[in-house]
């Protein structure tokens, strides 16, 4: 199978200094793929080169390859026609990606108007429709309200339903429950599987937490300081890793005492 989305040898340097250090990570058709480690180790840096975000003063080479262009040298109008349409991105809070000011319908038109050729009334009943898929309740309601309305979990769902207004064919979720509870949490990660079988996007999945995902992706890549140092599927890099510093954040996990008196 050809990988939607292949990065070759990406690296990322500010000034003398290597933030992301030859990454080989491939996304395909249909797939959930997990990208691991804790802060500073480089998967959302790795996400945003990807789609064209590089940090001020910084240089990026090698190859991110979607669908066989290459992001890193493709010119920026032919990027903004590619974000937003054909990949998504979903951050972690839901309060600096939906924009206070604007109603939940002008944030979920806009983009379809830019990509699509539908009429404000198309657009708009697209995006009753996206609520009602990502149990917004009440959905010809909350299209008119403004995002402080929602709690933290129905955000991150108006958040998810953004992202997927343009059909797009791969999803970047970055760290996306991470500011939620146990229980929205468990909500959104069945919502996100169930989104993906259903619609066959593939989706890059950034978290620091093993557990989810466990519960998530097929397959896994853990980075620590800039690089990938181990890869393989998720449930036997979990029972069975290689790299120490896998093994060193399964160990940080929460143990569940099943010990009875």
């Amino acid at each position: 199978m050809t990988p939607l989305l292949e990065i070759r040898d990406l690296r990322i340097r500010l000034g003398d200094r290597a933030l992301v250090d030859g990454v080989d990570i491939s996304v395909n058709p249909g797939e959930i793929v997990g990208l691991a480690g804790e802060s500073g180790s480089g998967k959302t840096l790795t996400a945003l080169t990807a789609l064209g975000f590089t940090p001020p003063g910084s240089a990026a080479s090698g190859e991110v390859l979607f669908e066989g262009r290459n992001t890193l040298t493709l010119p920026k109008s032919q990027l903004r026609a590619l974000r937003g349409d054909r990949v998504a991105m979903i951050f972690q809070d839901p309060m600096t990606s939906l924009h206070p000011m604007l109603t939940i319908e002008r944030q979920l038109t806009e983009h379809q108007l830019a990509h699509r050729s539908l009429t404000r009334r198309q657009a708009r009943e697209h995006a009753i429709e996206l609520l009602e898929r990502v149990r917004i309740p009440d959905p010809h309601r909350a299209i008119r309200s403004y995002p402080h309305r929602f709690s933290g979990g129905m955000r991150q769902r108006i958040a998810i339903a953004s992202a997927l207004a343009c059909e797009p064919d791969l999803v970047v979720a970055d760290e996306v429950t991470t500011a939620l509870d146990v229980t929205v949490q468990a909500g959104i990660l069945r919502l996100l599987d169930e989104l993906c079988r259903d619609t066959g996007m593939a989706m890059l999945f950034i978290t620091h937490d093993l557990a989810v995902m466990n519960v998530l992706t097929e397959r896994l890549y853990v980075m620590r300081e800039g690089r990938v140092v181990e890869t393989g599927a998720t449930r036997e890099v979990l029972a069975a890793p290689t790299h120490e510093y896998t093994r060193a954040l399964i160990e940080a996990l929460p143990q569940t005492d099943t010990e009875t008196a």
